[in-house]
């Protein structure tokens, strides 16, 4: 009797983490602080450890301690970091069919890019990162990327021909910048306001509360909503670390981290107050009318086929599934009129 007793307290145990070992998971993520980006890191810890039944002890590195994204991702790969937040652009290092969400004008609006991604393109994104021992937790929005440039508004693409332009790593960038006929400078993310300082960039892109609260926005105080490209970070778990989690902590931790249509939801709200803030942030909005937004488009999304093509792999059978997905929905917008 003893013996099923203390089998079925173990079995018990192992469904809900209630008697679970304690477990440090080490986090590692380049947040900024006082953005809802933080807060919502900082929620995930206080659930995790308030719910102590699970064992499950956060270390949050969230503000760089652990170095540049690049390291982050090396951390993870030899089981030094055990969740973490990337980049889609570092993303790309791992799973190069991540760089299809920046293609230019991929998606026309928010709510056809949640369409699209929740339904059509998440699952797809799962099994690839399963395949490089990588567990999808989450994509963590950061918004649609804008233009923002130092002396004057780019207002069409021929207002940036010759203008150094900053651009990310991935090719999607690249090949948006030259489109418009800018003059191309592969910068880090920590060279951006050092870089508008001395003039050696003049423009680049960037979503709207990076561009404000990071100290972008007073060195290059215009900012053009373009709205090109979809800015995304994917949260994920080492897939060794979390194999040695029991159910219940794996259920707690996918619990505690705020799901997509939360972060959609805090971090749009913040991108408004942002724009309604501007004179305060010290920057200028330019909203686009319908035909410069056309001029725009129409600049770029020829570089579809040769940004598809540097991404290799499974990028254009995935482009095809984001295309069905965008027909799906357009065709549920229409019956719903």
């Amino acid at each position: 009797m003893r013996r099923l007793i203390a089998a079925a307290s173990l079995a018990l145990a192992l469904a809900t983490g209630a008697s679970a070992a304690p477990v440090e998971m080490i986090v590692g993520g380049t947040a900024f602080r006082n953005t809802e980006g933080e807060r919502l890191w900082l929620g995930f810890r206080d659930r995790l450890l308030a719910d102590s039944a699970t064992g499950v002890k956060p270390r949050m590195l969230i503000y760089g301690e652990l170095g540049t994204e690049e390291q982050i991702v090396s951390g993870l790969r030899r089981g030094r970091v055990h969740f973490a937040n990337l980049s889609a652009n570092i993303a790309t290092t791992v799973v190069p069919e991540v760089a299809l969400i920046y293609v230019p004008y991929l998606f026309e609006d928010q709510a056809e890019a949640d369409y699209v991604l929740d339904r059509h393109l998440t699952p797809e994104f799962e099994k690839l990162f399963a395949a490089k021992d990588l567990v999808f937790i989450s994509w963590f929005e950061i918004g649609f990327h804008h233009v923002y440039s130092r002396a004057r508004p780019i207002l069409v693409p021929a207002d940036a021909k010759g203008v150094r332009f900053r651009v990310a790593a991935g090719e999607a960038a690249r090949q948006f910048a030259r489109a418009i006929g800018a003059d191309v400078i592969p910068l880090a993310y920590a060279d951006v306001i050092p870089s508008l300082q001395t003039g050696l960039i003049a423009a680049g892109e960037q979503s709207v509360s990076l561009y404000a609260r990071s100290g972008i926005a007073p060195e290059a105080p215009h900012l053009t909503l373009t709205g090109h490209s979809m800015g995304m970070s994917v949260i994920v778990a080492q897939k060794r670390f979390w194999d040695r989690l029991e159910p219940g902590q794996q259920r707690a931790i996918r619990a505690a981290f705020p799901g997509i249509a939360e972060s959609r939801k805090v971090i749009r709200a913040e991108e408004q107050r942002d724009l309604e803030q501007a004179a305060k942030l010290r920057f200028q909005v330019h909203r686009l009318t319908p035909e410069q937004r056309r001029q725009w488009s129409a600049a770029t999304r020829p570089t579809h086929p040769a940004i598809l093509r540097s991404i290799g792999g499974d990028a254009e059978r995935l482009h095809q599934v984001a295309l069905k997905g965008k027909q799906e929905y357009a065709a549920k917008q229409g019956s719903a009129r």
